[in-house]
């Protein structure tokens, strides 16, 4: 196959238009990639052979400046609001050209690739970089077609990335010099003004949360799976921070995958091929499988080494906390073949509860399992951004708001029915804060949370004694073998339990407040699910 074509043109997914390169470099592998990349001085590698890069201004997406065209197709059915901002056809056809134009005299990297490892539910993406290491991140995040499956491909959804090109606000019509504009109509994502690769990884999931759901009945998540040795399937539902990839990634179970899945009528799916983890403070005790796999073909953003080597500093956090890994699947060891496991058995909601006072596990009934997967809670501390110096709340619809365009409950009550057709068991998994907010109480330790789990999807929890929480109403346990029993109900871990009586008070305001957007559209179960504020003594 070859490498590369001189004043090539490459075909996009709608209407077969052509996009015309100075030379089009067409699918590489790995090694030919990061060859490319070290040439145009895009990174170095690492003693390991990671490949080592760094993403410029931004080290993360940048909700304010996504948006999705409007049109007939997608006026009555997304969700629009401050996550879905509209833009009009005339604008997307603008920036369009103009990145088109762009692109004329450089070098281009094509990557072809396939997202959902479901064939009756797969889609054809045709990735199109200005710059090889965001090639080398789409093979590695993607499911990697067979040379036979390349010959008669042909593009369902086309994206186009170029770092370099920058919106002029005066006159594109955006408000800024970077943007990611979603057109679902014409079936293009175009990205420019932002090297930070997970706006592309994002971009193709929010696609897959409007086709899935709205079309095929698929319910698409933000979560991490895997399977045990049963064939038992688990789900972990979490924000970025609350160790997704970290708890999933378990050497007694087999990955599905660590971030982007579907649940049809049959199975859980993986979206993608690789996995995208967070490398701050890494630890090859806590995390052996994400240490490990950080080798030749892997991309490490963000991060710098150790003076005098090439061995890269986990803990350095000077140009930002968001350091992250991508790497194909397969370079962990113990994956589930296919990317394809049963319907689930339990769902875990992870969130890092930064003021204390969730229980590090709790089981869920179904109207409160219903009431959080809509709330999406978890919390940012201080120093992690510019100007937080408490800790933040976040809620989060369905665990993923930025990258849903759909109404949050469309996905819930696609939720609901999946858990009652399957009977799944529904558990809270606090990985924050015990004995008190941060800044006074620790971080729960990741071997007890990795064992809570453990019994709680081998059922070893199934014959314990639960009690409630008068807050909350969720059930604690009040023995988890090879856990201490003093940490299960945090108002115990608390010296000054009145505090953590009005901190939990607090929380709960914040979950009820937070919960009127969606009050009118929730039956009166779901609303059942919520905490109670009681009175302070």
């Amino acid at each position: 196959m070859e490498k590369f074509k001189i004043n090539s043109t490459i075909h996009s997914a709608i209407n077969d238009q052509l996009i015309y390169a100075n030379k089009v470099m067409w699918n590489l592998h790995a090694p030919d990639l990061i060859e490319e990349a070290i040439k145009n001085n895009e990174g170095c590698l690492s003693d390991t052979g990671a490949l080592c890069v760094n993403t410029g201004k931004f080290t993360g997406r940048d909700p304010q400046n996504r948006f999705i065209v409007e049109d007939d197709k997608t006026k009555g059915s997304v969700f629009w609001g401050k996550i879905n901002k509209p833009i009009s056809k005339e604008t997307f056809s603008n920036l369009l050209n103009k990145v088109l134009a762009s692109l004329k005299n450089k070098t281009v990297y094509v990557r072809d690739a396939f997202a959902c490892a479901d064939k009756e539910y797969r889609m054809n993406v045709r990735v199109i970089n200005s710059s090889a290491y965001h090639n080398l991140f789409i093979y590695n995040m993607f499911l990697r077609p067979t040379i036979e499956e390349l010959e008669s491909f042909v593009p369902d959804f086309t994206v186009i990335c170029d770092p370099n090109f920058e919106a002029d606000p005066k006159t594109d019509g955006v408000p800024a010099k970077n943007f990611v504009i979603l057109n679902l109509t014409e079936r293009i994502i175009l990205i420019g003004g932002t090297a930070y690769t997970g706006e592309m990884k994002k971009g193709i999931f929010s696609v897959l949360n409007y086709i899935l759901p709205h079309e095929k009945k698929v319910l698409s998540m933000h979560c991490a799976a895997n399977v045990g040795k049963k064939g038992d399937t688990a789900i972990f539902f979490g924000l970025s921070g609350t160790g997704k990839t970290t708890l999933s990634t378990d050497p007694e179970r087999a990955l599905i995958g660590d971030d982007e899945h579907g649940w049809s009528d049959k199975a859980v799916f993986n979206f993608e091929g690789g996995c995208y983890a967070k490398t701050i403070n890494l630890s090859k005790i806590d995390e052996p499988d994400i240490f490990n796999a950080i080798r030749f073909g892997s991309l490490v953003e963000n991060t710098a080494f150790i003076s005098g080597t090439r061995t890269i500093d986990f803990s350095y956090n000077k140009i930002t906390l968001n350091t992250r890994v991508s790497y194909p699947i397969h370079y962990i060891h113990n994956i589930q073949p296919n990317s394809i496991g049963g319907l689930p058995q339990n769902i875990f909601f992870l969130t890092a509860d930064a003021l204390g006072v969730l229980p590090p596990i709790s089981k869920l009934s179904e109207a409160q399992a219903m009431y959080h997967f809509i709330s999406g809670y978890t919390a940012k501390v201080a120093g992690t951004e510019m100007g937080v110096t408490e800790p933040q709340l976040v809620f989060s619809a369905c665990f993923g708001e930025p990258f849903m365009p759909l109404p949050p409950t469309e996905y819930a009550t696609l939720l609901g029915k999946k858990m009652r057709e399957q009977n799944c068991k529904v558990w809270l998994i606090n990985t924050g804060w015990t004995g008190g907010p941060y800044g006074v109480g620790t971080r729960m330790k990741i071997k007890y949370t990795r064992t809570m789990i453990s019994a709680a999807l081998d059922g070893l929890l199934d014959q314990v004694e639960f009690e409630a929480s008068p807050v909350f109403g969720v059930l604690i346990p009040k023995t988890v073998p090879d856990v201490p029993s003093d940490i299960l109900n945090p108002r115990n871990t608390w010296k000054d339990k009145n505090q953590y009586d009005e901190k939990a008070n607090y929380l709960a305001q914040k979950f009820v407040e937070n919960f009127e957007t969606y009050k009118a559209h929730a039956s009166e179960e779901i609303l059942s699910g919520a905490p109670k504020v009681l009175t302070v003594s």
